[in-house]
């Protein structure tokens, strides 16, 4: 395990938009890295909040689970502010373009490694809750960041533009239960969990259909 990374939660507050419809959400924007470095995942509602958290370090990237509006939105200004490369799926193109369409975001591809802190994240293409969407596994730290694609008690939302749930479980099932049981799960929104806890209800996700 490293000595030197770590991780922080900032929870910011914001609206989820997509079909026509708008929510109120709580995100969890998390921060992988040291004391001179880091990286953030999903840079969500409130830059201040997460420019805060950054404190003056060197932020290495902005990665982005997926691209629906409450995941992307402020990842612009804190990009500004740090000029810090954005990193997005491109299979979730046309969702960022709601959100950014003047802004060119880089992209990221299963496999790929991003190195912070003495640590390395690596990229899991799982899609289902949208078409690009991506956790990121800390073997070392044994954590998997899961944006929406896992959440405690089950699988993120598929009723809606872009999503699938049998192609989300299909993701869990391949991508993320073949994990170690003992792997931290940080959500996109809510509580924590571990692969431990959620792989007992899998067949029960099948059963439910939805």
């Amino acid at each position: 395990m490293s000595s030197r990374a770590r991780i922080e939660n900032v929870v910011t507050s914001g609206v989820f938009s997509l079909d026509g419809q708008d929510f109120d959400v709580d995100n969890n924007v998390w921060l992988i890295g040291d004391a001179d470095e880091v990286v953030v995942v999903d840079a969500s509602h409130e830059a201040g909040k997460i420019l805060d958290a950054v404190a003056g370090r060197k932020v290495v990237a902005i990665v982005s689970t997926h691209g629906h509006n409450d995941h992307v939105n402020a990842a612009g200004e804190v990009a500004d502010a740090t000029g810090a490369p954005i990193l997005l799926h491109p299979e979730d193109r046309m969702l960022w373009d709601v959100v950014h369409p003047d802004r060119e975001p880089g992209y990221l591809a299963d496999g790929d490694v991003v190195e912070v802190g003495g640590t390395t994240l690596r990229v899991l293409h799982t899609p289902g809750h949208s078409p690009g969407a991506v956790c990121l596994h800390v073997p070392d730290l044994e954590v998997l960041f899961s944006g929406d694609t896992l959440f405690k008690g089950g699988p993120g939302a598929t009723g809606r533009s872009f999503s699938s749930f049998p192609t989300i479980l299909e993701s869990i099932r391949t991508r993320l239960l073949t994990l170690a049981p003992t792997t931290t799960v940080l959500t996109g929104h809510g509580d924590s969990t571990t692969i431990g806890a959620e792989a007992g209800d899998y067949d029960a996700w099948v059963a439910r259909g939805h």
